[in-house]
């Protein structure tokens, strides 16, 4: 607790990778920051969790973007701590495999030149519409300022046809081979969860050119990413605090934020406070009467991308390979398809990898398996909570839904991997009550507010909210993923650092 004398200079709430990267940036500018975390685990999707003294990653599945001289790499070196980190390399001549129900397989490369060379190869008389792409990906991600680390001001924001582009009907425009269609778009799954009738060709363009430009995994999971930001931030001064769940917002007579209550009962105050937490909840956190009827609609109203069933597979020891690269299973043709899937024929697509461990580059300790759930499927177990920060227990219920869905992920894997179950040592699985619980996230959506091609200024945040010292950060302000988080956490810390001298600095790490 703190008086108002000792405010803080920025209060953050919540510690995910959002909340992580702006106390770095600010507490290295000399600023006085508190970060309030309301779990007992710091990093938000960057938590990990040990069974079978395995270690098992809850959202980081791997990273693009980190080859030297690429965006993010810049931004962790700027930020001291990309030497740090232990990372294991993808490809380069496979970073992600797309495999379709009749047993083809595409192996997406890292870099273009690959890239073009290994879809020439599989579609030799598409090379055109090949080029097309990537020519069309590389232009769509030089009107991306800020992706770009320059501190112009966007002009994409004011121009309809190239924020109304889909992917889907851009796909569709430069090529009539429907499977080169769906390779190009085989990723989109699980990377942004993309929707055939919405989803902008930016997004994809923006994820596809970083794994292109380098995809790594974090060696024994990403929580060694919040431990090292962490560890920047208190080097600098700052503060975290954990099991500190904010309730409400203290203001004083000018409608300025004061102080956030936590449901201890203690108050911190600040001069300016930042929430990592969703636009929605947050408005709900510290009252609907406080924003504007017109801002408060349109949060509300904006989809979530979907949420997630992920089931860890613990492997007996040196059983089952390890695989340095990423597969994305389809079980029907139609990639777009996996959020219109039947529950009872379920999954019929999936992403799944083997994390990379210390342990052995051989054989893999872990496999997880993500495929698309809707919330609702959970819904009837919505009013329970469990965290290891509130530890309740879940209904028999839910516990017998979780272990049937397990079993019918197996059984899909057992079609692609006959011997898979023999090397199984233990099954843990993850709902979207889960993500809710542990990220705050509406309906536990993976990726938050879903981007719109039919409307797309409506899905564009902005970082400063009508209460005149509350701002936001996160996943639903430029992007989803490691690197859209940090190019958002950019741009909120640049409402109160010079932008340009920040942007030109990372630049030139």
């Amino acid at each position: 607790m703190t008086s108002k004398e000792e405010a803080y200079d920025f209060v953050i709430i919540g510690s995910g990778l959002g909340g992580l990267l702006c106390g770095c940036l600010l507490s290295s500018g000399g600023y006085k920051v508190l970060i309030l975390e309301k779990n007992h685990q710091i990093g938000g999707m960057l938590q990990v969790f040990s069974r079978d003294k395995t270690i098992l990653d809850t959202g980081v599945h791997y990273i693009g973007g980190l080859n030297p001289g690429e965006n993010l790499y810049k931004i962790f070196k700027y930020l001291g701590i990309i030497d740090q980190l232990k990372l294991q390399k993808l490809g380069p001549d496979c970073v992600d495999l797309i495999r379709f129900p009749d047993g083809s397989e595409y192996r997406i490369p890292e870099g273009y030149d690959r890239f073009i060379a290994s879809l020439t190869e599989c579609f030799p008389e598409e090379e055109a519409a090949i080029l097309a792409y990537c020519d069309k990906v590389r232009e769509v991600c030089s009107r991306f300022p800020l992706y770009q680390l320059d501190s112009s001001e966007a002009s994409y924001l004011e121009d309809p046809e190239f924020m109304g582009l889909k992917v889907y009907d851009y796909l569709q425009s430069i090529t009539d081979n429907v499977r080169l269609q769906h390779v190009l778009a085989g990723t989109n799954s699980f990377l942004y969860a993309g929707n055939r009738e919405t989803t902008p060709f930016y997004v994809h363009a923006l994820i596809i050119n970083s794994y292109l430009s380098g995809a790594y995994r974090l060696i024994d999971g990403g929580s060694q990413l919040a431990i090292l930001l962490s560890r920047k931030i208190r080097e600098a001064g700052g503060t975290i605090l954990r099991r500190k769940k904010v309730v409400g917002g203290v203001f004083g007579d000018n409608r300025q934020l004061e102080g956030v209550r936590t449901e201890d009962g203690d108050i911190y105050y600040g001069k300016t406070f930042i929430s990592n937490i969703h636009p929605s909840v947050t408005v709900d956190l510290f009252g609907e009467e406080r924003f504007l009827n017109v801002y408060k609609r349109r949060i509300r109203s904006l989809p979530n991308s979907l949420s997630s069933f992920t089931t860890h597979l613990i492997f007996k020891p040196d059983c089952f390979p390890y695989l340095n690269y990423n597969v994305y299973q389809y079980h029907e043709e139609d990639v777009w398809a996996g959020p219109e899937y039947d529950p009872d024929n379920w999954p019929l697509q999936y992403f799944l990898y083997t994390p990379a461990h210390s342990r052995s580059k051989e054989y893999a300790s872990s496999m997880s398996v993500m495929a698309f759930m809707r919330f609702e499927e959970v819904a009837e177990w919505s009013d329970s909570c469990r965290t290891v920060a509130e530890p309740a227990e879940r209904p028999a219920a839910y516990e017998a839904f979780k272990r049937k869905k397990e079993e019918q992920v197996i059984r899909k894997l057992e079609e692609i991997y006959p011997n898979i179950r023999q090397c199984i040592r233990a099954v843990y699985s993850s709902t979207p009550l889960t993500f809710r619980d542990y990220t705050a996230s509406p309906d536990g959506s993976m990726y938050g507010i879903a981007k719109s091609a039919v409307n797309p200024l409506s899905t564009v945040i902005k970082v400063k909210t009508h209460i005149p010292n509350l701002y936001l950060t996160g996943q639903n302000i430029v992007m989803h993923g490691i690197l859209g988080v940090a190019l958002g956490s950019i741009a909120t810390c640049s409402a109160f650092l010079d932008r340009e001298e920040l942007l030109k600095e990372i630049a030139s790490a």
